[in-house]
């Protein structure tokens, strides 16, 4: 085979596939040029860490709701966390972690870890794929996306980009995802915007300059000429290897835990001096609809390694990036493509489901359990889902408005829509002020009569502006939007016409600016 064939063949595996090369991949960037900057945003030097759980994360096992145990237990007995072994969250009792989390545990009660409830969207998709493409995209459940969300905020905050980069303001890669496939949520306009970096033995070997030997034939020769290539056309694996050969000491992690390894990484490339503003780690093993537990010790089983080994390793990433003194500069958040059912099934596991708990830590983390427990009425049937309580994309809003720093006209330019902000992050990151969403004591939504037949009347309070009201059923999907309007100050009541919804259970979601609430509401046939 001709060379310059053979690099026409290979090339393109190769900058999704570095552990081809043994190395990092050839710079997989496109050619467009994007039309202007965000000063506030560029100027900033914080950094997101997005922590992928592959599979559906069993959302009610993880975070179980002590405020309502006995509703809990009853739709998952041969699963359920025993009330007594759940984690206590200091200052907080509605809800507890699993005994697996302790890690997570800690973070909370030094407040650096934030979590929110019930995190998905409109009219959710069971697929795998599809929902984490939704997730990465930040599009609605009907619409394809081919710009990722943080492609989106990347490309518009360096201008021009990949034209005339790296350079002296930004000498480093915009993003890096540890791995060998380049994630969609890195997909600007003009195209990707990250490069990959292998982690744990292929990322040490490239930094001491080892290699695997090629074999003695025509496809190991070419192989020596693709790597030799690659690292020359790679702008950014000088820049990088310098960094990472800056930190010759890190603190503890637990070993056979492979994001451990690869957020040891991300620790030593933020320690070591690298500008970049967003990194990706992932792992997977969370699509449990068997054997989520053990046969009689439920604390035990598959559910309870991954969240061990997620919570060791974020644990050992926050003491590293301490004592490396980067931690003031450093978010994480994790993310799923779904969670799982309300109620187990006979294989001791869980089925896919919609909402899930979205866990933010760093320094900057604002202690606290954002929303309500999820209605756990005994009346749910196997289908059940836990309600959406905030869109997916409110945390990406907040986090590019309370965390680089994005103007919120911008913020709604890269998300495509306007989202509300969550009070999860301190105000002195940016200097900006969200009030308490948890609204203690406040009834915003009621409806009379419930339960209702041909119509009920919504009755909302809202603080003035933009305010909406949309009604979902159990599996998520939305059934209507009464309200989406602006507002006065003041509590408002409208009719709605029932008469064409079946009957069961349904929940109607209030969201004024920063604030939110969900109300079950009951439909009968009389």
């Amino acid at each position: 085979m001709q060379r310059r064939k053979f690099l026409q063949n290979v090339m393109p595996a190769a900058a999704l596939f570095p552990g081809l090369l043994n190395g990092f991949s050839v710079q997989a960037f496109g050619s467009s040029a994007f039309l202007r900057g965000l000063d506030g945003a560029a100027d900033n030097d914080h950094v997101l860490v997005l922590v992928q759980l592959n599979g559906g994360n069993d959302g009610l096992n993880t975070l179980i709701p002590l405020e309502t145990y006995g509703d809990y237990y009853g739709l998952r007995s041969n699963i359920a966390i025993p009330e007594g072994k759940v984690l206590k969250l200091n200052k907080f009792d509605k809800a507890g972690l699993h005994p697996a989390f302790t890690g997570m545990q800690q973070l909370y009660n030094e407040e650096k870890l934030a979590v929110m409830q019930a995190v998905g969207y409109p009219s959710p998709n069971g697929s795998h794929f599809r929902s984490m493409d939704i997730w990465l995209t930040g599009a609605d459940s009907n619409q394809y996306l081919n710009t990722g969300w943080a492609g989106r905020f990347l490309g518009e905050t360096f201008t021009n980009f990949p034209n005339g980069y790296p350079n002296e303001v930004m000498p480093d890669p915009l993003a890096i995802q540890i791995g060998s496939v380049l994630s969609p949520v890195f997909m600007a306009p003009g195209g990707l915007t990250a490069m990959a970096v292998p982690s744990d033995t292929d990322f040490y070997n490239l930094i001491n300059g080892i290699t695997e030997a090629v074999p003695n034939t025509p496809m190991g020769t070419e192989l020596t000429y693709l790597r030799t290539v690659a690292r020359q056309t790679n702008k950014y694996a000088d820049v990088i290897v310098a960094a990472a050969k800056k930190i010759t000491r890190q603190g503890p992690y637990p070993a056979n835990n492979s994001l451990a390894a690869q957020l040891k990484t991300v620790a030593r490339l933020i320690a070591g001096g690298l500008k970049t503003r967003v990194y990706m780690v992932s792992m997977g093993g969370f699509d449990t609809h068997g054997g989520q537990v053990e046969a009689g010790n439920t604390v035990s089983g598959s559910h309870a390694n991954l969240l061990k080994q997620l919570s060791d390793a974020i644990t050992a990433f926050m003491g590293d990036i301490k004592q490396l003194g980067v931690s003031q500069k450093v978010m994480g958040m994790t993310f799923s493509e779904f969670g799982r059912r309300i109620r187990s099934n006979g294989s001791a596991g869980t089925d896919h489901g919609t909402a899930q708990p979205v866990f933010v830590f760093g320094d900057y983390a604002k202690q606290g359990v954002l929303g309500q427990n999820p209605d756990l009425s005994a009346s749910i049937d196997v289908g059940g889902n836990v309600a959406m309580q905030y869109d997916f994309r409110s945390v990406y809003s907040t986090i590019l408005r309370d965390w680089f720093c994005v103007a919120p006209n911008d913020v709604q330019t890269m998300l495509l829509k306007n989202y509300q902000y969550l009070p999860f992050i301190k105000t002195t990151a940016c200097n900006n002020t969200i009030d308490d969403l948890n609204n203690i004591g406040d009834k915003l939504i009621m409806n009379y009569p419930n339960p209702f037949d041909q119509y009920t009347k919504i009755t909302f309070k809202t603080g003035g502006g933009h305010t909406l009201v949309q009604v979902f059923d159990t599996t998520g999907r939305l059934i209507m939007v009464p309200v989406d309007e602006d507002y006065l100050a003041g509590t408002y009541t409208i009719t709605v016409n029932t008469s064409g919804m079946s009957s069961g259970i349904y929940y109607a979601r209030f969201q004024n600016q920063s604030v939110q609430q969900v109300r079950t509401m009951l439909k009968v046939k009389q």
